[in-house]
């Protein structure tokens, strides 16, 4: 016989603990709780009224072609952001992520096209590079506590000064449109076959793994979301994800580019959500001390999310120079490193580290495109963008620090 999700024994349990369920495992999907951490809520409202209102002002910014230009330019900066989100729930930054990124892009291109090295040995070493970076950032933090501001800081100017050098004195180098590098970053995109069936394949397996959640908490006597809960969060992952999917499609489609960015994205969501690692990467951004006395190693995690950040940097730079088809001393400028942080703040991740998500990255990189497609329609003087983006950082931030002071203080 079955039982019901309602479990008397185990929800009087979580109450008497002062636990509210959530709508995921049973409780009520509006309940209002003091000091509930508003999650993604703020950025979705804020996505819907940028688009309502540059809509208003020029009907081409939801028209199709639109929003898949908007998505590849969104891939680069976006797989950078996804590093920074990582680097940040540790408590830590990484303000090198912009030269890291053009050392990457320059060592693919003069490798490349100037050393004669095959273009996939270029694009390794570009990543195994950056990632080696943040190796020697984690180093230096961890073993002499150098803080990691002082640390980056330092190496955004090595890097820069480096990737003047492998530029050398053109400072500027082209690849050509035939490389597969150049062709995966502007002219692929899946097939709509394709992308339907990844979202069939999304939705299968986002329902199989509720049920499967569903199943272990019942057999561990403990409050379990209804079918019909699963059944109704799985109608609406359908509806997000294949609504866009279709829309896209009515154009040139979903970039390859931007289904690296999304695919990264799930992984690293994956990784953060049910791996020890990612455990130990909240456990450490919420209290470090007690994440030490947990038996959690600090100083491994710490390395590999410099490692982390600084790879995803250096991957950011590989895709910019295939978008562009080329690298240059502007590659990588203080644009992309104020960009990446305020999308991944933007997006919902504290800067205090401890709370946040990969799907931050995404989301933050899309209110920042839309600011600057949207002034771009609306023929708005670049330096607007610059302002409207740092109002909506501050606000993100100001939601950011009263969050933390209406939550209960940390048991040390």
């Amino acid at each position: 016989m079955s039982r019901s999700w309602s479990a008397p024994t185990g929800e009087r349990a979580h109450r008497t603990a002062g636990h509210e369920l959530s709508w995921r495992h049973g409780g009520a999907p509006w309940r209002p709780r003091p000091g509930r951490d508003l999650g993604s809520m703020p950025v979705l409202v804020a996505l819907g009224v940028l688009a309502l209102v540059f809509q208003a002002f020029n009907s081409n910014f939801l028209s199709s072609d639109n929003l898949v230009n908007l998505t590849l330019q969104s891939a680069t900066i976006g797989v950078i952001t996804l590093g920074v989100v990582l680097i940040l729930l540790v408590g830590q930054i990484d303000l090198s992520v912009g030269a890291v990124s053009g050392l990457a892009a320059a060592v693919v291109a003069v490798g490349f096209m100037q050393r004669g090295w095959p273009l996939v040995v270029a694009v390794v070493a570009a990543v195994a590079l950056g990632a080696g970076v943040g190796a020697i950032y984690g180093w230096l933090f961890t073993r002499l506590g150098v803080p990691s501001f002082v640390i980056t800081l330092a190496g955004l100017l090595v890097c820069v000064g480096i990737q003047v050098r492998v530029l050398g004195s053109t400072g500027s180098v082209n690849l050509p449109y035939e490389s597969w590098l150049v062709r995966f970053c502007q002219q692929t995109f899946l097939h709509p076959v394709t992308s339907y069936v990844v979202v069939v394949v999304v939705v299968v397996g986002y329902a199989a793994s509720r049920l499967l959640e569903r199943h272990r908490r019942l057999v561990a006597e403990l409050p379990a979301a209804t079918l019909t809960t699963v059944a109704v969060r799985t109608g609406l992952l359908g509806i997000v994800v294949l609504v866009p999917t279709w829309y896209l499609n009515l154009n040139r489609g979903i970039g390859a580019m931007f289904a690296l960015f999304v695919g990264l994205v799930a992984v690293a969501d994956l990784l953060l959500r049910r791996t020890r690692w990612g455990r130990s990467v909240r456990a450490i951004g919420s209290n470090v001390d007690s994440a030490r006395r947990a038996g959690f190693a600090v100083r491994r995690v710490y390395v590999s999310c410099f490692m982390a950040s600084a790879g995803l940097a250096a991957l950011g730079g590989v895709l910019s120079a295939g978008r562009l088809a080329a690298a240059n001393q502007g590659t990588g400028g203080s644009d992309t490193n104020l960009t990446a942080i305020a999308a991944a703040v933007i997006g919902g991740t504290s800067l205090f580290g401890g709370r946040g998500s990969a799907w931050s990255a995404v989301l933050g990189v899309f209110v920042i495109q839309s600011i600057s497609s949207g002034l771009t329609l609306l023929n708005v003087d670049g330096s607007i963008r610059y302002i409207v983006t740092g109002v909506v950082l501050a606000l993100a931030v100001t939601l950011d620090a009263l969050s933390r002071r209406s939550r209960p203080a940390p048991t040390r």
